[in-house]
């Protein structure tokens, strides 16, 4: 296996790793603590990386955008990540949904919708599936039970479909312009036979943004609640086929998945064992550099071990996916894997500086803070459960 960046991987990691540096990291901190969960959005910050091309970067180039594959993605997110998980995380919502929109669309929803998104630095995507009672479960619903799952409700009104209901804890829920929702179009079964994704605009007549969500990590990062009163949607706005939801994607063979989070993550771990070596090498305790301590040394291995298995876990997984090889579960083992990773980095990274990670470094926390995100993302526990079915038999030992 041959894993050696290509000079375009090279390019995209290079201008990455110079924006998050100069312009994501300087106005992280002050973000982060802004006490309204609508204000911490900074919309100047997004319109100058989409500039530099990371809110179009999976778009296919023959829409205007950089067709970028896995491993370049992957690299893009890392180091954004390093200047701010939050930020990373709103211009990679992008990279699924715009993609779709060019694998899956019929010729006028690309007209459209994905022609008006390369044309806007502040044209964000977002994706309405999580609801007050059902989030993590649709992952892995009970089988043919019209019970469970989303209840979001779309009936049909000659050529057109009325929707009532809402979404809750959406990704770029209060700034996206265009969304991909599942709703009920059948409510007699289960989800994957009875629901259908629609395409909403944000100005649709019937729809509104309500709460914002206030969260202790990924603050940046908007999360928002969607509600339908008599939202009317025209068929033409229909993703895939009616009752065909949960096949919106069968064409687009470009789904980052949860790659996507665990590249993230990675991120915020190089951050962490950058200022945790910092720390250690230039402050003493006890009469002596911290670094010289046995056990901080300890911590400092277990830190750089954990981010480099976690680097290699999820840089060889993009690049399997670039190359379309059977996933077994890699896909989610490695996200997976990055919640626990993410959250003992950053643990060790504030027991390293001790008091001042606890009370006066504001970047240890906030780092901390994101890292406690991954408990809940993607619901981890389902599938952790759902992909063992997946998992190959490892060789008997003899």
């Amino acid at each position: 296996m041959d894993f050696s960046l290509n000079e375009e991987q090279r390019h995209w990691q290079t201008e990455a790793r110079r924006f998050a540096d100069e312009e994501v990291r300087p106005m992280s901190l002050a973000r982060d603590q802004i006490a309204d969960p609508r204000a911490t959005f900074d919309w100047e910050i997004i319109k100058r990386g989409s500039q530099l091309g990371f809110r179009t970067l999976a778009v296919p180039k023959e829409w205007g955008g950089h067709e970028a594959d896995f491993v370049t993605q992957t690299l893009v997110m890392i180091e954004l990540a390093r200047g701010d998980s939050s930020v990373s995380k709103t211009f990679s919502q992008c990279w699924k949904w715009s993609h779709l929109v060019a694998a899956s669309c019929t010729k006028d929803q690309k007209e459209r919708f994905l022609k008006p998104f390369m044309e806007d630095d502040g044209y964000l995507l977002g994706k309405g599936g999580t609801e007050a009672n059902a989030g993590s479960d649709n992952r892995m619903p009970p089988e043919n039970d019209p019970k469970a799952g989303w209840k979001l409700r779309a009936e049909r009104d000659g050529d057109d479909w009325i929707l009532n209901g809402s979404k809750m804890f959406i990704a770029n829920g209060s700034v996206a312009k265009l969304f991909f929702v599942d709703a009920r179009t059948n409510p007699d079964v289960g989800i994957r036979q009875g629901s259908t994704m629609f395409i909403i605009p944000k100005d649709t007549p019937g729809f509104r943004i309500g709460k914002v969500f206030n969260k202790r990590g990924w603050r940046f990062y908007q999360n928002g609640e969607l509600i339908f009163e008599n939202c009317r949607i025209p068929g033409t706005n229909v993703m895939g086929e009616v009752n065909g939801g949960v096949k919106a994607r069968a064409n687009d063979k470009s789904e980052f998945g949860d790659i996507e989070l665990a590249a993230n993550a990675l991120g915020i771990c190089e951050d962490a064992v950058g200022m945790a070596m910092h720390f250690a090498k230039n402050y003493k305790r006890a009469g002596k550099l911290v670094i010289d301590h046995q056990l901080v040394q300890l911590k400092l291995n277990e830190m750089y071990m954990l981010t480099e298995a976690l680097r290699a876990f999820v840089l060889r997984t993009a690049w399997e996916r670039d190359r379309k090889l059977p996933d077994f579960g890699n896909n989610v083992l490695v996200m997976n894997y990055s919640q626990e990773v993410v959250q003992r980095v950053t643990k060790a990274n504030m027991e390293i500086h001790g008091p001042e990670g606890c009370m006066m470094h504001a970047r240890v926390d906030k780092l901390l803070r994101d890292a406690l995100v991954w408990t809940h993302l993607a619901g981890d526990t389902v599938q952790r459960v759902k992909v063992v079915k997946r998992l190959p038999d490892m060789p008997l030992a003899m």
